[in-house]
């Protein structure tokens, strides 16, 4: 498993035809969510769920949060269509910013939120949105922006579960991965929260609840 500083090395040898793609490393609450909401953006080529910011290497599903790491999502998009100040800000639309323990149903620092710049450029454009939020929340943003992290990938079943048609016995029964996931959002309350936070300016992608 590579680390994104031998990405980055790679990007920066390959031709300047194809270097029009950037990263962002996201930290959501449930990557399932953020997957589902960032993948349908204008511009995005891929989103990849995983785990980044800890200290332990190879981290899973189990042990993730022990090792200081988040649920992060890794989105790879092409910065001649969607700049990397408007990913950030309209991630920061389609979460709870407010919330320092978590993101709706899911609690503990494992699911809070966190921006983490690959350099500097990412850093001042990320603190750019944070500080037009806070204008628009009062102030009220407690999500942070962290160091560059190494983004370790998450298991197989994780990527693309919100649309994924396998089936899985869950606490909504023996249905699709792409059910549970509705279900799942559906009773966390994920869309409403975000709705009453950011009032009319949550983000109008996100899907109905259920849908």
């Amino acid at each position: 498993m590579l680390p994104l500083t031998f990405l980055a090395a790679f990007v920066s040898a390959t031709p300047l035809a194809s270097v029009q793609a950037e990263t962002a490393i996201l930290a959501g609450g449930c990557f399932w969510c953020v997957e589902s909401d960032l993948e349908k953006l204008p511009g995005v080529r891929d989103v990849v769920s995983g785990y980044a910011g800890g200290q332990t290497q190879n981290p899973t599903y189990k042990n993730y949060e022990r090792g200081g790491h988040r649920e992060v999502v890794k989105v790879d998009f092409d910065e001649t269509k969607i700049s990397y100040g408007d990913l950030v800000g309209i991630f920061l639309r389609t979460v709870d910013v407010t919330d320092p323990g978590g993101q709706f149903c899911d609690r503990g620092f494992g699911y809070s939120t966190a921006i983490y710049p690959l350099d500097q450029k990412q850093a001042a454009a990320a603190k750019a949105e944070i500080d037009k939020a806070n204008k628009s929340l009062g102030g009220k943003v407690v999500t942070p922006i962290e160091s560059s992290a190494v983004f370790w990938p998450a298991e197989d079943y994780h990527q693309a579960y919100y649309k994924s048609n396998k089936r899985t016995l869950t606490r909504f029964g023996y249905v699709t991965r792409a059910e549970a996931y509705k279900g799942y959002r559906k009773a966390c309350g994920r869309d409403a929260r975000v709705k009453s936070v950011w009032g009319g300016e949550a983000y109008k992608g996100l899907p109905k609840a259920g849908s």
